[in-house]
C-alpha cells in the first residue's frame, strides 16, 4: 500500500524521494533478515525485536512521505489530493 501511496499521490520530485527509497530498501533488508531468523528458528524474543524494528522503520518512512505530501498539497491549495491522502490513511 505504501508504494501505491507514493506513486499515486506523490507530488514531490524524484530527487526528494531518494531518501525514502533508501529507507524502503533498508526495511526490505530487515525483512529478509527477519525471514532468515524465522527459518533458522531463532529465539522468539530476538524475532519480536526485529519485527518491532522493521515496523518502526516502515512507520517512520510512511510518516515522512505523508508529511511531505500533505505539506506540498497544502502549499498548492490542492484540497482534492489532501482528501485522497486522508481517505488512504483512514482506510481500515
Amino acid at each position: 500500500m505504501l508504494i501505491f501511496f507514493i506513486s499515486a499521490i506523490m507530488v514531490a520530485t524524484g530527487d526528494s524521494m531518494k531518501d525514502v527509497i533508501i529507507r524502503l530498501k533498508r526495511v526490505a533488508g530487515q525483512i529478509e533478515g527477519l525471514t532468515r531468523m524465522i527459518e533458522r528458528d531463532e529465539e522468539c524474543s530476538q524475532i519480536i525485536t526485529q519485527f518491532q524494528a522493521a515496523k518502526a522503520a516502515l512507520d517512520n518512512t510512511f510518516s515522512l512521505v505523508l508529511q511531505r505530501n500533505l505539506k506540498e498539497c497544502v502549499n498548492h491549495d490542492d484540497s482534492k489530493s489532501v482528501e485522497k491522502i486522508l481517505k488512504l490513511i483512514t482506510k481500515q
